[in-house]
């Protein structure tokens, strides 16, 4: 006969065990098992009162965290709600059935301060990575860099121009992302007085094209057969031989903070894990001599293009059709005529190499090399020798198997916006860039883990010991 449940839910007292609730293979037991978040308390301790009434638990909230980055559940509100319904979620937060859940807006003031004071969402990100190399899932022979462009939350009616002054809002009336952009332009300023960097932002002397009114840091950009926006670089430091994520950093979307992050980020993995690559694969945008420079000195092999823009289109000769004789240091011609240098540098980075007057007068193919100067120069950089070396890997085939390894940070990428959806950030200001772009890595990472440590055999049904 055909069974009917009793509707009634009116039962006074139930015996329920949350624990065994949670299937065995759910992800947030495997995650569970290789998270560690022993040192939260006594590393925040400093950055908390010791009077008044108790906060809410860092832990709990990191933990929140990481179900939302790693379920792609992109709003704090609707967080909040799956876990207050969601057992597994419950489970893993450390959370009991009859628990209360924190508000929303616990998450804004612990990420903008105690959490931003005290690095703790990097500490979890470097953590994960530990794991990972602890797995064996780390060779640290070969890294591949990149970066992509996420959308800022910023629409492109809020606008300016950026040569034009701006009445800002005084600081008290102003929204965080704006406070944020004031305080850099002050300290960028203050730099350039006392004879520093002017900031990391690649952007010394020129205005940007236009300036967010929403989100100032943000970066505007235009390209080809593309609507311009206003965005950031999520930029992915990978290990090739699984495709674990090393570093991550949230930057402007501009080709000189692409150069400096990568810099930055291969010596934090250094400093950190005592790993240094024996080779880099980027694409042509890290082609720039002062990277590649960089990695020469360090004994880094760069497998990068050379970012080169010698190349001529009106037909005459280009650099490439000199040959460069480093023993003697001339460029000899297509005709076989010699180009000195008197070894005066101009705009601090650069040797002219000059050919005489009158071999160029009597050369057959002037009005192919010079048609509207003298003589023929050709400019090379100081550092011109790191693109040489730059050059000659790329005719190996240890740079073709490295542009094939480099395609993983184009899938962690491609990952991000699919699986993770963050095609769009959620927070302002590069602050918020920088924090979203690193929850999302260490998530990454977390999953990648325990895919492989809880693998289960062909035969066998799939379980990890949390």
């Amino acid at each position: 006969m055909m069974g009917q449940r009793e509707r009634g839910q009116g039962q006074f007292f139930y015996a329920f065990d949350l624990d065994r609730a949670v299937p065995a293979d759910h992800l947030v037991r495997q995650i569970d098992g290789v998270l560690d978040l022993d040192w939260v308390h006594k590393e925040l301790a400093p950055y908390y009162s010791h009077t008044g009434r108790p906060s809410i638990d860092p832990v709990l909230m990191i933990r929140m965290l990481i179900v939302g980055y790693v379920f792609a559940i992109r709003s704090e509100r609707r967080l909040c709600s799956e876990v207050q319904v969601n057992l597994a979620y419950r489970w893993f937060c450390k959370l009991g059935i009859e628990d209360g859940i924190p508000d929303h807006s616990v998450f804004s003031r612990a990420r903008h301060e105690r959490f931003r004071q005290s690095e703790a969402l990097r500490r979890v990100f470097e953590g994960v990575v530990a794991k990972c190399i602890a797995a064996g899932l780390v060779g640290g022979e070969g890294f591949s860099i990149d970066a992509s462009l996420i959308r800022a939350d910023a629409g492109k009616k809020r606008r300016t121009p950026g040569d034009q002054p701006i009445a800002w809002p005084r600081a008290e009336d102003a929204s965080r992302a704006v406070r944020e952009y004031l305080a850099a332009l002050d300290a960028a300023h203050h730099d350039e007085e006392t004879g520093g960097d002017g900031g990391s932002n690649g952007n010394r002397g020129k205005p940007p094209k236009q300036v967010s009114l929403t989100d100032p840091q943000a970066a505007w950009v235009a390209r080809k057969n593309t609507d311009a926006f206003f965005a950031y670089d999520a930029n992915y430091l990978i290990d090739n031989k699984a495709g674990i994520i090393v570093d991550a950093e949230g930057t402007r979307a501009n080709r000189i903070a692409e150069i400096a992050v990568t810099e930055t980020m291969i010596e934090r993995v250094k400093d950190r894990f005592d790993l240094q690559p024996r080779r880099l694969a980027g694409d042509t945008v890290y082609g720039a001599v002062r990277l590649l420079k960089w990695l020469v000195d360090r004994q880094i092999t760069p497998h990068i293009p050379v970012w080169d823009k010698s190349a001529r289109s009106d037909g005459t000769f280009s650099r490439s059709d000199f040959v460069f004789d480093r023993s003697r240091n001339i460029y000899i011609c297509p005709n076989g005529k010699l180009l000195h240098t008197t070894g005066t540098i101009y705009e601090g980075t650069t040797l002219r190499y000059r050919a005489s007057k009158r071999d160029c007068d009597l050369c057959a193919f002037k009005m192919q090399c010079c048609p509207h100067t003298p003589s023929r120069w050709i400019p090379r950089d100081l550092h011109e020798g790191a693109r040489d070396v730059a050059r000659a890997l790329a005719k190996t085939e240890a740079f073709e198997q490295s542009r094939r390894e480099r395609k993983k940070v184009e899938m962690c990428f491609a990952h991000m916006k699919r699986i993770f959806k963050l095609d769009r950030l959620r927070l302002r200001g590069l602050s918020g860039a920088k924090d979203e772009v690193l929850l999302t890595a260490t998530a990454q990472n977390l999953r990648r883990l325990v895919k492989f440590l809880c693998r289960p055999p062909p035969s066998a049904v799939g379980t990890c010991a949390a």
